[in-house]
C-alpha cells in the first residue's frame, strides 16, 4: 500500500472518531420537559325526550369540582369543546390552598350562549401550566411523575332523572269499599259484601268522583266494559289521605378525572 493511501484512510478514520457520538446518545436519553398537566372530564348536559337517544330519555346535569389539594396556590387554564362542535375561549383560574371550585352545565351552556334544554355534550379540559407549580419558597417544582405532577383533585358528578320534575313526595288516597250488587257476573262472589280497600295517588284541588274511581279500577281488575258499570253497585265506606313514598327515578354516579402529563 502506497503512503497516500494510508495517509488518506488515517485522516478518514480520525474524523469518525472526532464526530459527536456522545450527544447523540444523550438526545436519544433525554426527556422531554413537562410543560402541563391535564385533566380531561366529560360531561353530558340537557334533556332527551321520547324517541330521540342517544341515551335514554331524561334529564342530565354534570358538576366538575375541583380541588387544590396543595398547599400553595396553582393557576389553571379550563375550556369546553363540544362534540362535533366548537370550543370555548380559555378561562384562567387561581386556586388558593386548600380551597375548591366548580364548574356546572350553566356555566358551559352560558360560555356557549345556549338557552335551549337540548343535549349538549362534550369535554372540560382543565390544563395547570407547570410553571404555576410553585413550592412554599416561590421554587419552581418540576414534576417527575404523574403521582409528584397530580396537584388537584378533580371529581366529576353525574346525575340523571326519567321523570320530568324534581323528586318529591306524593298524596295517596285510600278507600275502603264493599261491593252490594253484581249485574255483569264477573266479579268473584267471594267479595260481595266484604270489606275492600284500594291505594291510589291523590289529585289535589280537584273535584273527583270517588265512586266512579272504584269502578274503573274494577274494570280494569276483571276486564269490565263501560256499560257494565251500570250494573254493579257499591258502596264508600271510608276514605283517608297519606303521604306516599318519595316519587324518584334518577340515578348518579361520581368519576375521579386521572391526569396526564403534556409536553
Amino acid at each position: 500500500m502506497s503512503n497516500t493511501k494510508f495517509l488518506a484512510i488515517c485522516g478518514m478514520l480520525c474524523i469518525l472518531m472526532l464526530l459527536p457520538t456522545a450527544n447523540y446518545s444523550d438526545a436519544q436519553t433525554e426527556s422531554p420537559k413537562v410543560q402541563d398537566v391535564v385533566y380531561t372530564a366529560k360531561f353530558v348536559c340537557g334533556s332527551i325526550p321520547d324517541g330521540e337517544g342517544p341515551i335514554r330519555p331524561g334529564h342530565y346535569d354534570t358538576s366538575i369540582n375541583i380541588l387544590n389539594k396543595k398547599g400553595y396556590s396553582i393557576g389553571f387554564l379550563w375550556v369546553a369543546t363540544i362534540n362535533d362542535g366548537p370550543t370555548s375561549n380559555a378561562i384562567l383560574r387561581t386556586l388558593e390552598p386548600e380551597k375548591s371550585t366548580g364548574i356546572t352545565c350553566r356555566d358551559i351552556k352560558d360560555m356557549f350562549a345556549i338557552e335551549t334544554k337540548e343535549l349538549v355534550e362534550g369535554f372540560v379540559i382543565v390544563r395547570v401550566p407547570v410553571t404555576s407549580l410553585r413550592g412554599f419558597n416561590n421554587e419552581q417544582i418540576v414534576p417527575e411523575s404523574q403521582d409528584m405532577a397530580n396537584a388537584l383533585d378533580v371529581q366529576v358528578f353525574y346525575t340523571a332523572n326519567a321523570l320530568s320534575t324534581v323528586p318529591h313526595k306524593i298524596a295517596e288516597e285510600k278507600i275502603s269499599f264493599y261491593i252490594i250488587q253484581d249485574g255483569t257476573g264477573k266479579i268473584p262472589k267471594e267479595s260481595f259484601r266484604r270489606l275492600l280497600d284500594v291505594t291510589i295517588p291523590s289529585t289535589l284541588n280537584e273535584i273527583t268522583d270517588t265512586e266512579e274511581k272504584v269502578k274503573s279500577l274494577l274494570a280494569k281488575k276483571y276486564d269490565l266494559e263501560k256499560k257494565d258499570l251500570e250494573k254493579i253497585e257499591i258502596r264508600i265506606r271510608d276514605i283517608s289521605i297519606g303521604v306516599g313514598a318519595l316519587l324518584d327515578d334518577h340515578a348518579v354516579s361520581l368519576h375521579m378525572v386521572t391526569p396526564y402529563i403534556s409536553s
